[in-house]
């Protein structure tokens, strides 16, 4: 297998485009995932990927790529990637060359696979019935055992992203396409949604768990698929469903096709893309993200309620949130935190002063808003606890009288395996620290988690989370599939 295929021109920044500026040294926030967006049968399926993408940039920010296929020339693949965002890596021109009415467009986060052009998305390979593109969103939790037996019987990788392995377990199947591909999702174990294209078929497949979210949609007579249903609206689609667990979508010149490769053992829908990843103007199983941590900020009110002056959000995921905590408590919402969008992937901090104070240049207490109150912040998640720290200081110089922290999960204790970027256990302050240490150290005046019976209800409503079906291993310690420590917590992105 190869990558040299007559295409389009790859971007080449550089292999270490992001050494030293890619990763957020101030916020330890949870790392976005990846993103991915397919188009079947749309004479534009390039500039639909271009806008689906775009509407996806907050699941990666490193490296981002269109691959299509052009029925009317024996399903020619042209393919540009590029590392950084989407609006930098594509020109009109760029977009003009990558003719077809067929692709599959990726925005990567890197947590493991170095950061470089190699491994952004989609992979390109040819292989002998043809060409084959692969861009997926999640993590293959067996990949380093699976690319260890391929390694020993001969099968030469080109990158260090575990998506690589599926590519390798198809090539060397002798059996049709389709039929390899099922077998190949059979043999591996994780959290992911996969968009696989050849010359002439596109495959769409979610894990048998939906850990990883992934949506169908139509325009016109084309179909369309993106990691959330956000991008249809940008592009003027029309949701259809959801892609099930363990489902198999094959898209060809004949239609569609829906098979299984997997019975669904365990419905368990990541818990993080409804507290923090996700758009709020997007739908995971017929959940609306903004009413459910509206909702979240409703339960935790309940739950925590604190007196105070002014309630205010860590922007931007916990906007909604705090007008739910603001709605049911009665005191007032107000903007007492303002990030600053244009500082985030290309600001470098050379040392822990300049970084302590890049804070600031990132986010910002809005002084006369919060000066000679009582204030209450609500955010998302606490993970190493330095976040939040930061924060609370900020609205303290700012000149808040207290900050009482409300957060709108349950405390997050323990690592992923799906494709999230998460610490080690050991770095994640809940997993060894008991609330009242953790509000020492983040130097707050009070602070209070939503239970795990009020996030799963906030995230359900009526039916409850659980019959729709989440994974809560960060909370809980309940993995729907195997892991163990050693097992990679990156992201096949």
């Amino acid at each position: 297998m190869s990558h040299e295929i007559k295409s389009a021109p790859v971007l080449w920044t550089g292999d270490h485009y992001n050494e030293g500026i890619g990763r957020d040294d101030i916020f330890d926030k949870l790392r976005e995932e990846c993103g991915v967006f397919g188009v079947f049968g749309h004479p534009d399926a390039a500039g639909l990927s271009y806008y689906g993408l775009h509407a996806l940039q907050h699941r990666g920010e490193e490296s981002a790529g269109i691959c299509t296929a052009d029925s009317k020339d024996s399903g020619k693949f042209n393919y540009y990637r590029g590392m950084g965002l989407v609006k930098e890596v594509f020109t009109k021109d760029q977009l003009e060359l990558l003719s077809g009415d067929r692709s599959i467009g990726h925005v990567r986060y890197s947590t493991a696979g170095e950061s470089r052009l190699s491994n952004a998305q989609p992979l390109i390979f040819r292989y002998r019935d043809g060409d084959l593109a692969v861009a997926t969103n999640g993590n293959i939790v067996n990949a380093p055992e699976i690319r260890r037996e391929l390694e020993m019987s001969g099968s030469i990788f080109q990158t260090s992203s575990d998506t690589e392995v599926i590519a390798h377990l198809i090539a060397r199947s002798s059996k049709d396409f389709v039929t390899a591909a099922k077998e190949a999702l059979q043999r591996i174990v994780g959290g992911f949604a996969f968009l696989i294209m050849t010359n002439d078929k596109l495959l769409v497949a979610s894990d048998p768990h939906g850990l990883r979210p992934l949506a169908m949609g139509r325009l016109g007579d084309s179909y369309v698929f993106s990691s959330e249903t956000c991008a249809f609206e940008t592009i003027g689609a029309e949701y259809v469903r959801d892609v099930q667990p363990g489902e198999l979508l094959i898209l060809d010149d004949s239609g569609l096709q829906i098979e299984r490769y997997a019975t669904i053992e365990r419905r368990a829908t990541c818990a993080m893309e409804y507290i923090y990843f996700a758009r709020p103007d997007s739908d995971i199983n017929g959940i609306n993200i903004h009413s459910a941590r509206k909702r979240m900020g409703q339960q935790l009110a309940i739950e925590s309620f604190m007196d105070a002056d002014i309630v205010t959000g860590v922007p931007d995921s916990s906007i909604s949130a705090a007008i739910g905590y603001a709605e049911q408590t009665g005191i007032p919402y107000e903007l007492g935190l303002i990030k600053n969008k244009y500082t985030g992937r290309t600001f470098i901090q050379p040392s822990q002063e300049l970084r302590e104070k890049g804070v600031k240049m990132k986010l910002s207490a809005v002084r006369k808003v919060v000066e000679g109150k009582r204030v209450v912040m609500i955010d998302d998640s606490i993970v190493r606890g330095t976040t939040s720290r930061r924060i609370v200081n900020l609205l303290r110089e700012a000149g808040a009288t207290e900050v009482h922290v409300r957060i709108t999960s349950p405390p997050f204790k323990n690592p992923c395996y799906y494709g999230i970027d998460t610490p080690d256990r050991k770095e994640l302050i809940a997993s060894y620290r008991t609330i009242e240490e953790i509000r020492k150290e983040i130097n707050a005046d009070s602070l209070a988690f939503l239970s795990d019976n009020g996030f799963v209800d906030s995230v359900g409503g009526n039916e409850g989370a659980y019959n729709r079906g989440m994974c809560l291993a960060c909370f809980d310690n309940d993995y729907p599939t195997p892991v163990n420590e050693e097992s990679e917590k990156s992201c096949s992105c």
